[in-house]
């Protein structure tokens, strides 16, 4: 299982800390197993041959002949580790993990006698570190991007090829956070996100409720997004990208373009042409409860591989949900549709099929009508919406703890606690109850570390200041 390190500047200290004793003698005949050059001497075998700073200076020999800017962290370090069950590797099998990982990561291609410098060390039976410096000899930059979702692939050859137990898969399911400089660029323009963010949200909604590709175009340009296709050499589309208006770069000589794939895993166009259905019969959303208490009975009853369009649906249902949701629960909805983010992507699945997806679908095109159909359901409707909602999410949350999805189980029941919190909102004294005369004062206390801090309870109005006085200057906001 290949895991990469922080990139570094100092390839002598992380050196002397793969040749040395190890945080707490753990490190035991620490060797090279293979390097760029074969016939390179090891410093810990032959000393007399080769020292650690003379490997250094070797490694760095590339970066420092460059003759413009240097890399800032030149330094990549990944290491490779296999299961505690399986046999020990011999240092020649480590080495043919280390040649081709380097190769697909980008760093060695197979042939190329121009790749950067690199070197595998051994320090313990079940792991081989990789280190190399980030120039090519003919002083170009590797291509990298993407390293470790090759070398993954490559760890899943050699368990098949040599009988080794099967890692997890390579779960991307985690949510893309924006960079530190998208963030410091939102706070610059005054933004309460980086545009990454914002783009994230419109484009799952349109996703969400798309029907086909050029439904799903039209809502991104309906919903304010710049949109740019990509065409294949037929002339179909093949790719988008998106941009929010006045973000730009270089100047401002140009937008700046997001292609779905960078936004998340699961919002390339291929993966977002998975979720589409036909247009359904909208209904309002006093019914749309009860397809989604369906959808959660055969969630609950769906097997290993039968779910991941189940849970796909449901977050689409959620961002939706999110966006139609009254006022006083949009804040918690949104809060929990973020939340099951994560969820809704099933770790190595690659199909969306699911027993439980067309009625979830169904529930998601009725809340998409609910502005202008659910008038009259008020309060009552939209707690059953809620509680049907925590219903799926839970049921949902079971199916991922049955598969072993660790970090999913925990997204939705976050979600779950979050859709909780916004029923306690809507809960409002019966018809019967007589009109009260003075005020009443509600407090929601959210759980700990979950959803958006409620506002302060509004009491009353306040008095009006007496005549000739003035109120003292307003925040601004």
């Amino acid at each position: 299982m290949p895991k990469k390190g922080e990139q570094g500047a100092d390839t002598a200290g992380l050196l002397a800390y793969l040749f040395g004793p190890g945080d707490r003698d753990e490190h035991t005949d620490p060797h090279v197993v293979a390097a760029w050059d074969p016939a390179l001497p090891c410093p810990a075998r032959t000393p007399d041959r080769m020292t650690l700073s003379g490997l250094a200076l070797l490694l760095d020999a590339p970066v420092d002949a460059l003759r413009g800017p240097k890399p800032a962290e030149h330094v990549w370090h990944v290491s490779v580790r296999n299961a505690p069950t399986d046999r020990t590797l011999t240092d020649t099998e480590w080495a043919t993990v280390a040649a081709e990982m380097v190769a697909v990561a980008g760093i060695a291609p197979h042939g190329d006698e121009q790749a950067c410098r690199w070197v595998a060390v051994r320090h313990a039976p079940d792991h081989i570190h990789l280190v190399a410096t980030l120039a090519r000899r003919d002083g170009r930059g590797p291509r990298i991007r993407g390293d470790i979702l090759r070398m993954h692939t490559a760890a899943r050859g050699f368990e098949t090829a040599w009988g080794l137990e099967p890692m997890s898969p390579l779960d991307e399911t985690a949510r893309r956070a924006p960079a530190t400089g998208e963030k410091e660029k939102a706070d610059r323009r005054g933004l309460s996100e980086p545009a990454r963010e914002t783009l994230q949200r419109a484009v799952r909604q349109a996703a969400s409720l798309a029907t086909d590709d050029t439904d799903f175009l039209n809502r991104l340009r309906d919903a304010g997004l710049r949109v740019r296709e990509h065409h294949d050499e037929n002339g179909a589309v093949d790719g988008y990208a998106v941009a929010l208006p006045g973000d730009r770069a270089d100047h401002g000589s140009r937008p700046v373009w997001f292609s779905g794939r960078t936004l998340a895993y699961d919002l390339s166009l291929p993966r977002i042409r998975e979720r589409y259905e036909p247009a359904l019969t909208p209904a309002d959303i006093t019914r749309a409860h009860h397809r989604i208490r369906e959808a959660a009975a055969l969630l609950a009853r769906a097997g290993r591989t039968q779910g991941a369009g189940d849970v796909a649906a449901l977050g689409d249902l959620l961002t939706v949900a999110a966006a139609v949701s009254p006022a006083t629960v949009r804040a918690h909805v949104r809060a929990a549709a973020a939340a099951f983010e994560q969820a809704s992507r099933a770790p190595g699945a690659r199909t969306l099929d699911g027993t439980a997806r067309t009625r979830f679908k169904a529930a998601t095109r009725a809340l998409e009508h609910a502005p202008r159909t659910a008038c009259g359901g008020g309060a009552p409707a939209v707690l059953n919406l809620l509680l049907a909602l925590v219903e799926a999410i839970e049921a949902a949350t079971a199916w991922h703890r049955a598969q072993h999805h660790r970090a999913q189980t925990t997204a939705a029941a976050r979600a779950a606690a979050l859709l909780r919190e916004a029923a306690n909102l809507t809960t409002t004294p019966a018809r019967t109850t007589p009109p009260r005369t003075t005020s009443r004062t509600v407090r929601v206390t959210p759980a700990p570390e979950r959803g958006p801090v409620p506002l302060p309870p509004v009491t009353g109005v306040p008095p009006r200041p007496p005549t000739g006085t003035h109120p003292g200057p307003g925040r601004s906001r």
